[in-house]
């Protein structure tokens, strides 16, 4: 497989806007993507990759990693009634506390910056992915800050965006890894 290269100007930092989490919000079969984050000032995915260094009886250092646990945070969170991605996390946490499926969340991570914007950018498709809402409240705001942590299998593609609707396009050679 070919590398892939960021489709920004050289020398320009890539937009942090460009790298979007979208929840799904209809069905596995036919998913409406939502965007998580909204009123969120910072986010970022952390990836753990249980590196492991051993020091062997000649003295060398071998390092070993393994795939990563992937988890994102989002907060504040404030409660917004236009962000339909926070509705559907507040009603099964909040309202239904149904935890079955809150680690049953169909994610889709779209790296607007990588890939021909024209014909698809990079994006990963994670099929059970865990939603945590961490507190519920504030000070002047209520706010629902959450944690996600990427599962299932990660399907890699293609996402295009066009008035606000995207679509998902799987790569041939997925294996679902």
């Amino acid at each position: 497989m070919a590398d892939m290269n960021f489709n920004t100007a050289p020398e320009a930092v890539v937009s942090r806007e460009l790298l979007i989490l979208y929840l799904n919000t209809g069905t596995t079969e036919s998913p409406v993507w939502r965007p998580v984050g909204k009123r969120v000032e910072d986010s970022s995915a952390e990836y753990d990759w249980g590196e492991e260094s051993k020091t062997d009886i000649f003295g060398k250092t071998y390092t070993t990693m393994r795939k990563p646990t992937i988890t994102q945070s989002f907060e504040p969170c404030e409660l917004d009634a236009g962000d339909e991605a926070q509705m559907r996390i507040w009603n099964l946490a909040i309202r239904e506390q149904n935890v079955a499926a809150l680690c049953n969340m169909d994610m889709l991570v779209v790296h607007a910056y990588a890939g021909a914007k024209d014909t698809g950018v990079f994006a990963e498709r994670y099929s059970s992915c865990a939603i945590k809402p961490t507190s519920l409240g504030g000070s002047n705001n209520v706010g629902m800050p959450i944690e996600v942590t990427f599962g299932g299998d990660r399907i890699t593609g293609t996402a295009s965006v066009s008035n606000g609707v995207v679509t998902f396009t799987p790569d041939t050679e997925n294996s679902g890894e």
